[in-house]
């Protein structure tokens, strides 16, 4: 592990709020069972808790125990190799966080298949909020660059490295693999 996946992690668990690349445009993140972390990373980017967050993992067992039981069809299709970035929305457990879920019953997920990112969620150990870097309805950032432009030493760490290829990600519906919409990356 590298010494900027180690800062990352260590500001994680201090519950700070980080930058990192993802499959599709800079994310945002933070301990997503840090309540506090999760609303101050929600109040920088001027969004409401109604909509919940996006998790990202570097394995299933990370998500798991936020998730209703899955069927094993359903871990495979959700575990499997795609064209494009996924994110799956799955039923979730009565138990996990509105600040996570929103208005919802469901979690919308995805399994990161970002070498960073993974490497991220790895060493964490635990799932990770993956949000877009941007102000809620502008632009998400592609470079740490303009993550810092956009947020001006407000974030407590970013990851520099290159982002994939700024096709939207898939948003599908976990138990059916029905496609929902298109997000813009890393919500």
């Amino acid at each position: 592990m590298n010494w900027r996946i180690r800062e990352a992690v260590r500001q994680l668990h201090a519950g700070g709020i980080i930058a990192y690349p993802t499959e599709t445009v800079y994310g945002l993140g933070c301990d997503p069972f840090n309540g506090v972390a999760v609303l101050q990373l929600l109040s920088l980017k001027q969004r409401t808790m109604a909509q919940g967050v996006i998790l990202i993992a570097s394995e299933l067992a990370q998500l798991e125990p936020l998730l209703l039981p899955l069927k094993p069809a359903t871990k495979k299709r959700i575990t499997g190799k795609m064209p494009t970035p996924v994110t799956w929305i799955l039923p979730c457990r009565s138990e996990t966080p509105a600040w996570l879920r929103g208005e919802h019953d469901s979690l919308a997920i995805r399994l990161t298949s970002h070498s960073l990112a993974n490497e991220l969620c790895h060493a964490w150990g635990r799932p990770l909020v993956s949000t877009s870097a941007n102000i809620h309805g502008r632009k998400p950032a592609t470079s740490a660059i303009q993550v810092h432009k956009a947020f001006n030493n407000q974030l407590d760490c970013i990851l520099h490295g290159a982002h994939g290829n700024n096709t939207p990600s898939q948003i599908r519906d976990g138990l059916t693999g029905k496609l929902l919409g298109r997000g813009a990356g890393a919500q």
